[in-house]
């Protein structure tokens, strides 16, 4: 099992247009990603533009093919368009 921290710091003026479209990318990839187990996204209850998706993976091959997904490929560019700098990706593996 994977888990997947995706982090952003969204600019102001486009939050309502992130909220959207990773509204988007959480519902098809919980709809059509084999090996999804969970999918969301969390907004930061101290930095409103600070948000997160938190992911849990049945294996990295199945977070590859969901990276090469339609809905990944057209939808995460225009997430990064609203956000300040890179987001960050941590990949984390059970420890026990």
């Amino acid at each position: 099992m994977l888990k997947v921290v995706a982090e952003h710091y969204v600019k102001e003026e486009c939050l309502e247009k992130f909220k959207e479209l990773s509204k988007i990318i959480v519902e098809k990839t919980v709809a059509l990603d084999e090996g999804c187990i969970s999918y969301a996204v969390y907004q930061d209850t101290n930095n409103p533009l600070h948000c997160s998706m938190i992911e849990e993976w049945e294996s990295q091959q199945m977070l590859d093919k969901h990276m090469k997904a339609a809905h990944f490929i057209e939808t995460v560019p225009k997430i990064g368009e609203c956000c300040e700098g890179k987001m960050v990706i941590t990949l984390y593996k059970n420890l026990h």
